[in-house]
């Protein structure tokens, strides 16, 4: 109470003192250097006299004198700074990895204390993503608990969340996913972030289960992308250069340029590898361009752009006896037919924020979205492009409610994308081998309007000096219309046709309760639901099914996070139930054709365990740990397909356990080493169970030496090794895989055997 009256007490006098000097009121606002969150109650200490004064909701503050200031928020490092008259700054605070409870988490919109959420919530630093050979996303991902990415090649993958998704037979789907404020996720639910270049993002926020209302309610949860942030007050550049096994090399160039309220970041990057296998080259250009302009302090603009420009070479999946003795070969078909995926991609997101006053704030973001991209394939070839544009808008409030603080928000977003593709001929067996594919006559021709809209809100009511509730409410209206414009006839009958959803309301209530100072219990109930493709919808015969339900299902959480041990521990555990129903499966009919059908429910029981300690930390050495765990317990609670009865059987393609464990140490004088180990155990090939993957374990290191060469100039010199054990694996697994005339079943992609890397990044500060 006393420091409430003390604060209070500042802004009163601060405000009279304001009417006789408004011009020499030096003014600012404090913003998290990761994600450029607005850090309200930041202590500003006065060095000359300690006199203190705090940050507003909205993250302003304002100070009487020049002079240097000391700005400190638990979980966040303090940070000196010199301030003059007439001048607005923004000043960035970095986070503090050991104290990541405290920091301000918004991956529900809402800002708040990471510790005080009533979601399953797992933060993905910078320093976690650079622990990795900063090529594959699987590296990062699998380091949370409860998510599993299987990484086939470094264009194929599949992100599971808590099982949502893994009956996907190519690529992601039933997760959704943010660049900032711009969806990754298209109007089919499918999703790509494999694409982006990891040095380009600062951190992610990932929410698990359907407990997200603001970003769409979907079954799985959600990822958070956070653009690298631009930095005021500050100008470098920074440039990495690596290579390592199976010829990869990748060069990366990153130019800052800040002023006390405008900044500019861009990054170049440009990745070669020629892979472990066959056919399986690989070539990116990525430009990720951001910037953010504070017009005064109640109005900020956010401009970001992202190209990828991308050719990969596809050596498939393998049957079980190639995958044992030649791991390195292509599938035959798509080493004869040169199987490729070449595309491009560009997003573009306008943001305005606009500060009403402290206690009421505005968030608006414009977004539109490309793809363009030919795939031969030995079956045929796939000539695609999507367009897409977008809206999403939100009010943000601080206000009190029955005398309780009451933070809340309300918004809508707004998406319409059009897919245009069409099938042609691949004629590579009519030409000599070597030639690759050769285009023949199209199969087929469509194009797809598809568009949602989801209208949320939610609130985090402080009932208690301890105790928040959180209660959220998404609405979603998703439509498909399919326009085919290849030629009728007896062969092609049209497929033309419209699908609707219902509306599909999905609430939530959440609860955290601070039951000591470092330690908090959170519960959750919430409904979540994945959309249909068009390409689902289709019946046989050509036409929409619009029967077909998308699937829909409730999540019943409890967990608990917080500090124990002296703040050396840090921890979360949560126990979850998400039950499925309308369980939607995919039945093979051709090679390329499939079939959408809903066929039961599924139950998908977990424990979920993460664990950072501090070993140690001198003036010479830090050593810290982490291990976290996935116990998997999910089932087909009733599951027939056909005339098959597969109820009571485990979860195709989701293994039945998890562990990651890691050791970082690092000296003073630079010298730095992660060492990490991963446990994957056995997963179902197939609905009947009759086929299981072998777990596996997996042993990676890097190490590598920080040098300042001058206050300007830093060096970081590493080198690492992936797989130190060579152990033989299936890094990605194709469930319910079916041999064509006579061929055995391909369910297996080989994961790379051992290799290493080895770079150097160069950083000047100007």
């Amino acid at each position: 109470m006393h420091l409430f009256i003390n604060r209070y007490l500042i802004y009163f006098f601060l405000a009279l003192s304001s009417l006789g000097y408004g011009q020499a009121m030096i003014k600012g606002k404090i913003i998290e250097s990761e994600n450029g969150t607005a850090l309200p109650d930041v202590i500003i200490i006065n060095n000359d006299n300690q006199t203190k004064t705090f940050s507003l909701f909205d993250g302003t503050f304002q100070v009487l004198t020049e002079g240097t200031y000391l700005f400190k928020k638990d979980g966040y490092m303090s940070k000196p700074f010199k301030l003059k008259k007439n001048t607005f700054y923004v000043i960035q605070l970095n986070q503090n990895p050991s104290l990541l409870n405290e920091i301000i988490v918004q991956s529900n919109i809402i800002p708040k204390v990471l510790k005080t959420s009533t979601a399953s919530l797992n933060l993905i630093t910078t320093k976690d993503i650079q622990r990795s050979n900063n090529i594959n996303f699987s590296h990062v991902l699998n380091r949370v608990p409860g998510i599993f990415m299987q990484s086939g090649a470094l264009n194929t993958n599949r992100i599971t969340i808590r099982g949502i998704g893994s009956r996907t037979d190519f690529g992601t789907s039933k997760i959704r996913a943010y660049f900032k404020d711009i969806p990754l996720t298209n109007g089919s639910g499918e999703t790509t972030i494999e694409d982006f270049e990891l040095a380009s993002i600062s951190s992610f926020e990932i929410v698990k289960g359907a407990v997200s209302s603001s970003y769409g309610a979907g079954l799985g949860g959600v990822i958070q992308l956070k653009p690298k942030n631009t930095l005021f007050n500050q100008t470098n550049i920074n440039t990495e250069f690596s290579f390592g096994s199976f010829g990869l090399s990748k060069q990366v160039i990153n130019l800052n340029f800040g002023s006390t309220k405008n900044s500019v970041n861009a990054i170049y990057s440009n990745t070669d590898s020629n892979g472990y296998r066959d056919n399986n080259n690989y070539t990116r250009q990525t430009f990720t361009f951001n910037t953010n302009h504070f017009l005064n302090a109640k109005n900020k603009l956010s401009f970001l752009t992202s190209y990828v420009d991308l050719k990969a070479y596809i050596p498939s999946s393998l049957n079980e006896d190639d995958f044992m003795n030649n791991p390195k070969k292509a599938a035959f078909t798509w080493g004869q037919a040169q199987g490729y995926e070449d595309s491009e991609r560009a997003i573009l997101g306008l943001s305005w924020q606009h500060d009403f006053n402290t206690k009421l704030i505005q968030h608006t973001s414009l977004f539109t979205s490309y793809r363009k991209a030919y795939e031969p394939r030995p079956f045929n070839i796939l000539d695609e492009s999507t367009w897409g544009i977008g809206l999403r808008t939100r009010l943000l409030g601080n206000t009190k409610w029955l005398n309780k603080k009451l933070k809340w928000t309300i918004g809508i977003e707004l998406f319409k994308d059009l897919y245009k593709y069409k099938t042609i001929e691949n004629l590579y067996k009519d030409f000599p081998i070597g030639t690759g594919s050769v285009k023949g006559n199209i199969l087929t021709n469509f194009k797809e309007d598809r568009s949602y809209y989801n209208i949320f809100t939610e609130s985090y009511l402080e009932v208690s000096k301890n105790t928040t509730l959180s209660l959220g409410l998404n609405l979603n209206k998703t439509a498909y219309k399919l326009d085919d414009k290849f030629p009728v006839s007896q062969v092609n009958p049209d497929q033309s046709g419209s699908y609707k959803y219902r509306n599909i309301v999905s609430p939530k209530l959440g609860v955290n309760h601070l039951a000591f100072k470092d330690i908090s219990i959170f519960s959750s109930i919430s409904h979540g639901f994945s959309p249909l493709s068009a390409n689902e919808t289709l019946l046989p015969n050509g036409q929409i099914n619009n029967q077909l339900k998308p699937e829909t299902g409730w999540n019943f959480e409890i967990g608990s996070r917080g500090m124990a041990l002296k703040n050396k521990l840090r921890f979360q555990l949560s126990i979850y139930r998400l039950a499925i129903k309308n369980l939607l499966v995919s039945r093979r009919t051709d090679f390329d054709e499939f079939i959408g059908i809903n066929a039961g429910k599924t139950r998908h029981n977990g424990l979920e365990l993460d664990l950072n300690y501090n070993w140690l930390q001198t003036k010479t050495l830090k050593m810290t740990s982490f291990i976290s765990y996935s116990l998997n317990n999910y089932k087909f609670k009733v599951f027939i397909d056909d005339n098959n009865d597969f109820s009571g059987n485990d979860l195709t393609g989701v293994p039945s356990n998890v562990l990651n464990a890691g050791l970082d140490i690092n000296f003073n004088l630079g010298l730095y080493g992660h060492i990490t180990h991963q446990h994957v155990g056995s997963m179902p090939i197939t609905d009947s169970n009759s086929l299981y993957s072998n777990s596996y374990n997996l042993t990676h290191l890097k190490m590598g030496y920080l040098l300042s060469i001058n206050k300007s100039l830093k060096v970081n010199v590493f080198m690492g090794i992936n797989n130190i054990f060579d152990t033989h694996y299936a890094s990605q697994i194709l469930i319910n895989a079916t041999g064509f005339n006579g061929s055995a079943p391909r369910y297996y992609y080989p994961g790379n055997p051992t290799n290493y890397f080895t770079g150097c990044i160069l950083n000047y500060i100007f």
